[in-house]
């Protein structure tokens, strides 16, 4: 692990989809040899102490020893669902937040979204990333305590939206030119919705 913060971190990797998109099971297909799942894994886990991949229920695979898995609440629930059952059992006050078919996360991006939330105090439970305009809800780094208060209650209330999230959450927006430097080619945002992603 890197540690850009001296901060501990969990990372939730969200990997319970349908991917009814992508015609087959896309966490399993590989780039360079390596699976998605593999690379968003080794991605997150550049600045994070403790792996969380949050599976569909029933879902067996295997993430080996570098990640735990826990099953989402209830299958295909969508990625707010997901996040909440991975922020129930975070072990460190930060999580940071990815998708498992986001197979280009560079660590240098997520140390800052990192580094800007531990700066903003406790006046500030979320950090995401701005591209043309617009605010990206993943990657995401939250606050463990208060995200998993927050995203619990959307949940019960019905809410499936990651954005509904960041509405509710005190969240810091990173511009996009602060951390597009970083990675010029905005790789870190890259995931995989169709084949012809890869």
């Amino acid at each position: 692990m890197t540690d850009p913060t001296m901060t501990t971190v969990t990372a939730i990797v969200l990997a319970g989809g349908r991917s009814s998109r992508f015609g087959g099971d896309k966490l399993a297909a590989e780039i360079g040899g390596r699976s998605l799942l593999d690379l968003a894994i080794d991605g997150a886990r550049a600045v994070a102490d403790d792996v969380v991949v949050v599976l569909a229920p029933g879902d067996a695979r295997i993430v080996g020893d570098r990640a735990r898995t826990v099953a989402d609440r209830e299958a295909h629930g969508g990625p707010l669902v997901g996040l909440a059952a991975g922020l129930e059992v975070a072990a460190e006050p930060i999580a940071l937040a990815v998708g498992g078919d986001m197979p280009s996360l560079d660590p240098d991006v997520l140390g800052l979204m990192v580094r800007t939330l531990v700066a903003a105090g406790d006046g500030v439970a979320a950090v995401i990333l701005e591209q043309r305009g617009r605010p990206v809800p993943l990657p995401a780094v939250v606050r463990t305590g208060t995200a998993t208060d927050v995203a619990g209650r959307l949940v019960a209330d019905g809410e499936r939206s990651l954005r509904a999230l960041f509405e509710r959450l005190p969240t810091r927006v990173v511009a996009e030119g602060e951390w597009r430097p970083l990675d010029p080619a905005a790789l870190t945002l890259r995931d995989v919705d169709l084949p012809s992603d890869l």
